[in-house]
């Protein structure tokens, strides 16, 4: 089966609001509903949300057939991941998704299926190229150009923040070798968290394919943390539905 996982526990302590961050507006519709709407179109079997303890303002808000799964702590992107692992098959075939990226589009997503089916890879990426990274994770290959993991720009040294490829947050994997990694991702970084970018580097290990799609447009996987952010997103959105 095709299922999907959208991130959407997320506080909005950036935004400086009390309301959940992917219950932003931009128009007429929250962060999380136009990436929900994008992935609908993709002809998923599946879609899960994951949300916090207190989420039932999100679970009110969003008007789909999703399975709300709850993360109580709030522990990373991995941690998040784990809490629908129950919901997993060995045979499916899952993306993951942030609630706060509001201008992916369904062509981009099954661009990325399309090239982790062909490829049979265990997980592909989306990426983009940005000459300024920013805050975003830097994709790390080896000298045959395979990525062989992720690092988190807090995690970075000066090399790997030179780096110009970055990590979407967007992914697809197989479930079993997704299922396998997240038993191997371990809290020892900066923050303290499980990443969800660790997988990456454990289905390498492995002995895996990990493969990658890269977006020339790299408005796509803008995340909106901020008013200022959102405000963005907002121009970019209303310039592409002129």
């Amino acid at each position: 089966m095709f299922k999907a996982i959208i991130l959407a526990a997320g506080k909005s302590t950036r935004m400086n609001s009390i309301l959940p961050k992917v219950l932003h507006r931009i128009n007429d519709k929250t962060l999380v509903q136009y990436v929900l709407d994008s992935v609908k179109m993709c002809d998923t079997d599946k879609i899960f949300v994951v949300v916090s303890n207190d989420s039932k303002n999100v679970r009110e808000a969003i008007k789909m057939d999703v399975i709300f799964v709850e993360q109580k702590e709030q522990l990373g992107t991995g941690h998040a991941v784990m809490q629908v692992e129950k919901y997993i098959e060995d045979t499916d075939d899952i993306v993951v998704l942030c609630g706060d990226t509001p201008l992916i589009t369904s062509e981009t997503i099954n661009n990325i299926k399309e090239i982790h089916t062909k490829d049979n890879n265990a997980a592909t990426i989306l990426t983009t190229i940005l000459d300024n990274p920013m805050s975003y994770g830097r994709i790390i290959r080896d000298n045959e150009k395979n990525i062989i993991g992720i690092v988190e720009e807090k995690d970075a040294n000066d090399n790997q923040k030179d780096i110009k490829e970055i990590n979407s947050g967007i992914y697809f994997f197989k479930g079993k070798y997704l299922k396998e990694a997240l038993k191997k991702i371990e809290s020892k970084n900066n923050s303290n968290e499980y990443y969800l970018t660790d997988t990456i580097k454990n289905i390498t290990n492995a002995g895996h394919s990990v493969g990658s799609y890269t977006t020339k447009n790299y408005t796509e996987i803008l995340g909106v943390n901020t008013q200022d952010e959102l405000d963005k997103a907002r121009k970019v959105l209303n310039e592409t539905h002129k």
